[in-house]
């Protein structure tokens, strides 16, 4: 299926620092957006305004990256969709940390974000790793639930369940009622309120 989710290789962005929330990825003034269409560009904007240009998301060695590497509780705070939006707009294709907030993380899956776990120590090795060389390339393989960055390579934690979505293109509901339409279809002619409802409106 095209909604398969197995392996992603990119550049990455290290984000040091633990409970991050959701306020500081995309501040609430952005939530009045019609579309999630331009939230990139806005994506931790008070703090890249407070660093003038230092935060990891304006350093030029940075730009492009599809990998964040956070620490603990990231996505903490309101539950915004907007935040995982602004992240995926600006690039980011999955997440590795040492935790996530329960809400976050969700709207990462229904996304197409994998977020991936390790220990501090490991998620702090591979920050390490990234500033010291930020062109190295980092690969998430969810099959195997590895990630690896030139001879590195660490386990990395995610539920059965989840990872068995991404893997099989199940994460994506909407996806999952286009494929099987027809299904749906035959579904919902059995259901008595259906008819009901044509003909109310005959």
């Amino acid at each position: 299926m095209v909604s398969e989710v197995k392996q992603i290789s990119g550049n990455a962005v290290p984000l040091i620092g633990n409970d991050i929330d959701t306020d500081r990825i995309i501040p609430a003034r952005y939530l009045k957006a019609v579309t999630f269409d331009g939230l990139g560009e806005a994506v931790f904007i008070d703090d890249r305004k407070a660093l003038n240009g230092e935060h990891p998301f304006d350093q030029i060695h940075y730009q492009g990256a599809k990998i964040l590497i956070a620490n603990r509780n990231f996505g903490c705070g309101s539950s915004r969709e907007h935040a995982p939006q602004a992240l995926a707009k600006w690039g980011i294709k999955a997440l590795i940390g040492e935790s996530f907030a329960e809400i976050f993380f969700g709207n990462c899956v229904a996304m197409g974000i994998p977020c991936v776990t390790a220990p501090s120590e490991i998620v702090k090795q591979l920050q390490e790793l990234v500033i010291t060389n930020p062109q190295e390339v980092i690969t998430i393989t969810l099959e195997k639930l590895q990630v690896q960055i030139g001879d590195f390579t660490v386990s990395v934690v995610m539920s059965e369940g989840t990872r068995t979505a991404f893997v099989s293109g199940t994460w994506d509901a909407c996806g999952q009622l286009v494929a099987n339409a027809p299904q749906v279809k035959a579904t919902a002619a059995k259901l008595p309120y259906i008819a009901w409802g044509n003909l109310a409106a005959s």
